[in-house]
């Protein structure tokens, strides 16, 4: 009995290449196709050289044909018609992550102490008036400090400008900090 293989893109049993060792893919056009895509990708992301020859080709060619896409626009209306439905939804997409940076804090992230500028948000999108705010952190033990420390956090001496809750209180609630009287 022949060996066989499991295509990896269209899963199908077919008896394998004895001239190939580590066959993974049929002889199926869309199969082979499917492998030099793979190949391609993994290239990419190893290959620093191929990468780079890779977008200088590109930029060579655009540069040789500077109206090519802008024909190719005007004289197929499908793919227009295509790619104004593919930038829908990606714009819908962009719109539903609602996000103003890009940069935003990933798991694992943490705030820093330190003055940073907080931008009020409306109807979703990021305001560019901006107000500078001092972050202080406190951490879990903070209700250890005693009574020996009389300085606030911003270094203030006011004994009614932080109010202080014990740790058990402040399980499942952040520490309340009013901000200085008038």
């Amino acid at each position: 009995m022949k060996p066989r293989i499991r295509c990896k893109h269209c899963h199908r049993c077919v008896p394998a290449n004895p001239r190939l060792k580590n066959q993974g893919y049929c002889n199926r056009k869309r199969c082979q196709r499917a492998r030099k895509t793979e190949w391609e990708r993994r290239k990419i992301a190893t290959d620093e050289d191929y990468r780079i020859n890779r977008k200088e080709s590109r930029t060579s060619w655009q540069e040789k044909n500077p109206g090519y896409w802008a024909e190719y626009r005007r004289t197929h209306p499908e793919y227009r018609r295509q790619n104004r439905q593919k930038q829908k939804l990606r714009d819908a997409k962009r719109k539903a992550r609602r996000l103003a940076k890009m940069d935003t804090l990933k798991r694992g992230n943490y705030v820093i102490p330190g003055g940073y500028y907080l931008i009020p948000i409306v109807d979703d999108l990021a305001k560019m008036d901006a107000s500078m705010q001092k972050i202080i952190i406190i951490t879990d033990g903070y209700a250890d400090i005693g009574t020996s420390c009389k300085k606030g956090l911003d270094g203030h001496e006011k004994d009614d400008w932080i109010t202080w809750r014990s740790k058990e209180e402040c399980h499942d609630a952040s520490p309340i900090i009013p901000g200085p009287g008038p």
